[in-house]
């Protein structure tokens, strides 16, 4: 079996496939009660926080939590431009699940607005969303392992020296390894 045989599985799925849509907002001269009430009424733990249409923050319970009920303010009295988290970190739908994950990574946040071209909010994504999407895809992965292995001696999977997607391991001093990664071995 030659490189050829061994496979890199790349998903490319867009977020505008999985991302939720109609996210709730909040104007941010609403105040700190008004954002809570929003989140209440949408289960959900953030609101993102726009001023002209365009979102420029966003606020999460946390927020509310350590710079609003820590403090003992008022929430009623409080804006929600006060305590918004800013600057406030975006995506753009055609963009990746890969790419969001990135970029959360890269800046530390747990949730992305997803916007179009004209920077107009369309729909959140986060981290819980990514990775139920590779929960499902590892699923897939390995339901169609199982129904494509053949007994010839190999055995299909991932090998666990490159990490690889590869038909051809075989289990070498306890790793299943690709046919490239025995080769480098024996070198």
């Amino acid at each position: 079996m030659n490189s050829s045989d061994a496979m890199h599985l790349e998903t490319r799925v867009q977020l505008k496939e999985m991302m939720r849509h109609n996210p709730t907002t909040i104007d941010f001269n609403a105040t700190v009660a008004d954002a809570a009430r929003a989140m209440c009424r949408a289960d959900v733990g953030s609101v993102i926080v726009l001023e002209n249409s365009l979102p420029i923050g966003i606020a999460t319970e946390q927020d509310i939590n350590c710079k609003v009920v820590a403090h003992d303010r008022r929430p009623g009295e409080v804006p929600v431009g006060d305590i918004m988290s800013t600057p406030l970190i975006t995506i753009g739908a055609e963009k990746s699940v890969s790419e969001a994950a990135y970029m959360m990574v890269r800046h530390g946040v747990r949730r992305l607005p997803v916007v179009d071209e004209n920077h107009q909010v369309i729909g959140i994504v986060t981290v819980r969303d990514l990775l139920t999407v590779a929960n499902e895809i590892n699923e897939i992965m390995n339901d169609l392992i199982t129904i494509n292995r053949v007994d010839d001696g190999y055995e299909s999977g991932v090998c666990d020296r490159c990490g690889l997607i590869s038909s051809d391991l075989i289990r070498t001093d306890g790793q299943h390894l690709c046919s490239n990664c025995r080769a480098e071995e024996h070198l």
